[in-house]
């Protein structure tokens, strides 16, 4: 990671270390870099989540891409894998979306896209924080100032069309109530799901630019899963603010989390012939749970480090079609070059419709051995998470944890990549060993 870029772009708490002054710094530089690339003016296209920093960064950026020579397509309030989609689309030569995912509203991020829809690279990154610390760049002037192009109507619509022709079936008889966070999926999920057959209803999809994610969407599935239960419904779909992630709640109100569903779909991929190598792709966050469904039903399975980044370049390297993490990040390659969580709900459910089976049913081909997740909160100084990491006294006591184990579970402890925390995971055979264990190596950090 660099001095300002995480793994997933710049973050922060809008008016404290992500300001208006450093978006506009980060247009200029994004569009100067392509420029000196490009060898002419570069075309950039914006979206955003609906948090409410999320206009004045975007106009800041704008401002900064059209003052050294850039154009700008922005789409407004759409999901962060729209945006890499149309950037594509659209031929711009890179985008950029206003969104901290899943964090609560008085944070917010800006990630960027390259013309293929993927990720910046690393060296690309490091150019445009240059030009960002340095705060050097040639001013455009006269005809050489950037302008807006617009088109966001029928930019949405296209992605719509995109998503709604990956499957085949019309979801008929499936009763759906879908959770939009109060985020970007507002603007898009009634009109995607409407194309179907299925009988289908909505929560959370009033934003008011401080309710995303406010108990709500993937990170707060209970109210989702109450509603299902009560209204009789065979699924909830929950998605995060800038709807890269799902997850779901089956008709008993029971979670099917990233690793169930990259078993449903992938078995059945398999079963189609769709599944290249006969591998899914996951990191080392998910749960072992999954790693036995794959040994039992002849998936291969390859595990990366933490992050959507990390899943898909091993997923390219090896030409692998599904991967994901537990979180509900899950990436199908033969339609994203991202997570997309409506893609990954509208695949979920064409597999249920089709299987003529139980949601609870489907899902319970991946067991699940308890998991416990604790986060521990750290200094924003820079520095601070590798130095706990490093600690002498934190190796011994994880293997301590581990020795207790006995093979029968796992550890991991890991920093966070776009918050100041340090986040330990422990499985085991029964939930108060594995929260024992987090709870010791808990105490442990926070005494560092």
């Amino acid at each position: 990671m660099g001095k300002l870029f995480g793994t997933d772009g710049i973050r922060g708490v809008v008016g404290e270390n992500l300001t208006a002054d450093l978006a506009f710094r980060t247009g200029k530089a994004i569009a100067a870099v392509l420029k000196e690339e490009k060898g002419r003016k570069p075309v950039i296209t914006i979206g955003k989540d609906t948090r409410i920093s999320s206009d004045m960064l975007e106009s800041a950026l704008i401002a900064g891409i059209c003052s050294v020579g850039g154009d700008v397509m922005p789409f407004g309030v759409l999901p962060t894998p729209a945006v890499a989609y149309l950037t594509v689309l659209k031929g711009a030569d890179a985008g950029i979306v206003i969104s901290a995912s899943h964090n609560p509203y008085e944070h917010n991020g800006i990630k960027v896209f390259n013309e293929k829809g993927y990720k910046l690279p690393d060296a690309i990154e490091e150019q445009v924080e240059e030009k960002i610390l340095t705060d050097i760049y040639p001013a455009a002037t006269h005809g050489e100032i950037g302008v807006l192009r617009h088109g966001l109507r029928q930019s949405r619509e296209a992605y719509i069309d995109h998503l709604a022709g990956t499957i085949e079936g019309d979801l008929s008889g499936l009763r759906v109530l879908v959770d939009c966070s109060n985020g970007a999926s507002s603007a898009t999920a009634p009109e995607l799901f409407g194309r179907f057959r299925c009988f289908c209803d909505f929560i959370h999809r009033e934003p008011d630019g401080v309710n995303i994610n406010d108990h709500c969407g993937s990170t707060h599935l209970d109210d989702l899963a109450q509603k299902v239960v009560a209204g009789g419904y065979d699924i909830g779909v929950a998605f995060d603010g800038d709807a890269d992630r799902c997850l779901l709640v089956d008709e008993q109100g029971g979670v099917i989390d990233g690793d169930k569903v990259l078993a449903v779909c992938g078995s059945d991929m398999k079963r189609r012939g769709k599944l290249s190598g006969g591998t899914i792709v996951a990191t080392v966050m998910s749960n072992l749970g999954l790693h036995e469904f794959c040994r039992e039903n002849g998936v291969g399975l390859v595990c990366t480090s933490v992050g959507d980044r990390n899943v898909l370049e091993k997923m390219n390297e090896c030409g692998y079609k599904l991967g994901g993490e537990q979180s509900g990040h899950t990436i199908f390659t033969d339609y994203a070059t991202t997570g997309d969580g409506q893609l990954t709900a509208l695949q979920f459910l064409d597999v249920l419709a089709r299987s003529g089976k139980k949601a609870s049913e489907l899902a319970s081909v991946c067991p699940q051995y308890p998991q416990v997740l604790l986060n521990v909160a750290v200094s924003h100084e820079r520095g601070v998470k590798d130095a706990i990491m490093a600690s002498d006294a934190l190796s011994a006591a994880i293997a301590e944890e581990e020795g207790k184990l006995s093979g029968e579970g796992r550890v991991l402890v890991r920093p966070s990549g776009t918050e100041a925390l340090i986040r330990v995971m422990v499985e085991a055979k029964t939930e108060q060993i594995a929260l024992l264990a987090a709870e010791n190596l808990v105490n442990v950090i926070k005494m560092l």
